[in-house]
């Protein structure tokens, strides 16, 4: 069982930056690929980042690339969002999600994912 508390939400003007944190507690977080998942108003969840249970590999959708970075610390059994250049359309509840890591697992699915976070809130004003 692992469970997820996201942290570092808030209010940001276009351009800033702000971190995103995923503490998790339980055994073996380093057998859990991590991802950042989003839901932005009247839309469907949808996948941001995620990184494999060593960090030796990190995936992104097209429209965070280059500007969002996914990290994890093991020792400290967090997983971060780091995100620059924010947008308006940046702006959403931001979930982590944890699935045992294993081959041949798809990253980006959310089915893939067996443990969600409550969510932190990203507002981007403009």
């Amino acid at each position: 069982q692992v469970a997820l508390v996201e942290s570092g939400g808030g209010l940001v003007q276009a351009g800033g930056s702000l971190r995103l944190s995923c503490a998790a507690s339980g055994r073996f977080f380093s057998n859990y690929a991590m991802g950042w998942f989003r839901q932005a108003p009247g839309k469907d969840r949808e996948f941001v980042a995620a990184i494999k249970r060593n960090a030796a590999w990190t995936y992104y959708a097209d429209s965070v690339k280059g500007l969002f970075t996914i990290s994890r610390d093991n020792a400290k059994n967090t997983v971060y969002l780091q995100m620059k250049s924010l947008k308006p359309e940046d702006t959403a509840v931001y979930y982590c999600a944890a699935s045992l890591d294993r081959f041949g697992l798809n990253y980006g699915e959310q089915q893939e994912y067996t443990y969600w976070g409550q969510g932190t809130q990203v507002t981007v004003s403009s």
